[in-house]
């Protein structure tokens, strides 16, 4: 039996709740699951957390998948617990695997790294194959790079490491050398338990592309590898049929019902939330001209446009008019209460009705409708929800990115 295991924990310091701090629309940990899952050597995938929120925020981002039957492989997945001590900013990765050990059955682990995203089912597909060729007991995953190394001695002189500064060579003629990126290890348990360490004994190398020389370790990391994933799901996007039903911002395909009536808050969704005030003390919003022409998108279709909105001023009105939007509710406290008179009203099942929110007071709203959407930038709580989460933050076109999604576009 081969078992995948990854460990996360709830008290990262650089950046705080990182495993499952919001990437490309889904938790970091839930790409590293799902890439586990989706490997066919691998028979059951176990998190390891001693974070109540870390296991709450994951169980409900891959039950709203399973739940769409877009992917029954997460039926693999198991969240466990493991000790405060394993996960302590000094205990090593092995003592929280040695602790697993010791309580689950298995025959061959597979460590996988919450921060490496990228990830992929075939990049382990191929490790197992290597582990499972004459003479092989453990497996780590590596990148090939082609830098130039320098070393300095004790008197502060620099001398190269890996070539001849007089026979520099070409970056095509160059191996250069493998790096550990952390993605993934493989080896027995009878090996773990004797060794005490995640890799022993004939010990062979599976490369990965280059890209994933990174592991999110810093906001810097984050910014990189998030700019690679959405270039690489986006590339899968493209490549999908439109008859194939539309993609969600994670690549699968997501049900979408019949859509009716498209409503939204106003401040953090269609602005970026921020408060402006002119020399003279006006009060200014920045809002996005693709959203108003998505809006003008959907209106044209024969959709009910509207805006759902805690305030009540005038400039949220003028937007209102120019951009002829159908419904306006202003200054509501009961977000819920009004979609669900608006229904009423205009002869819409709430299963046909969006929602976009970003923040807790849209909450009770976005369950209530059938499609529950928010912005990038919006509130854990609404993104636990929510069946779609743009990639782009509220202000900055994410209306138009939802809209786009929805129609197909």
């Amino acid at each position: 039996m081969n078992v995948a295991f990854i460990p996360v924990r709830g008290g990262s310091k650089s950046i705080p709740l990182k495993n499952i701090k919001p990437i490309c629309g889904k938790p970091l940990v839930y790409w590293t699951v799902k890439a586990a899952c989706e490997c066919s050597y691998i028979d059951k995938v176990y998190v390891a957390t001693d974070s109540a929120e870390i296991c709450e925020t994951l169980q409900k981002c891959c039950n709203e998948v399973r739940n769409d039957r877009i992917f029954d492989a997460f039926s693999k997945l198991e969240i466990i617990g493991r000790s405060a001590e394993s996960a302590s900013d000094t205990a090593p990765t092995e003592f929280a695997m040695l602790e697993f050990a010791d309580k689950y059955e298995f025959d061959n682990i597979v460590l996988i790294q919450a921060t490496s995203p990228l990830l992929t089912a075939d990049n382990l597909d191929r490790g197992f194959e290597t582990f499972e060729s004459d003479d092989v007991n453990s497996v780590l995953s590596v990148v090939r790079q082609k830098r130039f190394n320098w070393s300095v001695d004790d008197e502060g002189f620099a001398h190269p490491s890996n070539y001849d500064v007089f026979h520099r060579p070409r970056r095509q003629e160059f191996d250069g050398y493998l790096v550990e990126n952390g993605a993934f290890y493989i080896t027995s348990k009878e090996l773990l338990m004797e060794s005490k360490n995640r890799v022993s004994g004939n010990i062979k190398a599976v490369e990965m592309p280059e890209e994933t020389f990174f592991e999110i370790d810093e906001p810097s990391d984050w910014e990189i590898i998030e700019g690679l994933m959405r270039k690489r799901l986006g590339d899968r996007a493209s490549k999908l049929s439109k008859n194939d039903s539309c993609c969600d911002n994670f690549g699968s395909k997501q049900k979408i019902p019949e859509i009716k009536m498209f409503l939204t808050d106003c401040d953090g969704c269609l602005t970026d939330a921020g408060m402006y005030y002119s020399p003279d003390g006006d009060f200014l919003k920045k809002f996005n001209t693709k959203d108003g022409m998505g809006i003008r998108l959907l209106r044209e279709r024969g959709i009910l446009v509207g805006i759902v909105t805690g305030e009540n001023v005038d400039i949220n009105k003028r937007r209102v008019e120019k951009l002829k939007i159908d419904i306006y509710e202003p200054g509501c406290k009961d977000k819920k209460g009004v979609v669900e008179r608006l229904c009423k009203e205009n002869g819409i099942m709430p299963e046909n009705v969006v929602f976009v929110g970003d923040d807790i007071n849209d909450l009770e709203a976005m369950e209530y409708v059938g499609y529950p959407c928010t912005v990038a930038d919006g509130h854990k709580s609404v993104k636990a929800v929510a069946k779609y989460i743009a990639n782009e933050p509220g202000g900055h076109g994410a209306v138009r990115e939802i809209i786009d999604h929805i129609l197909g576009e």
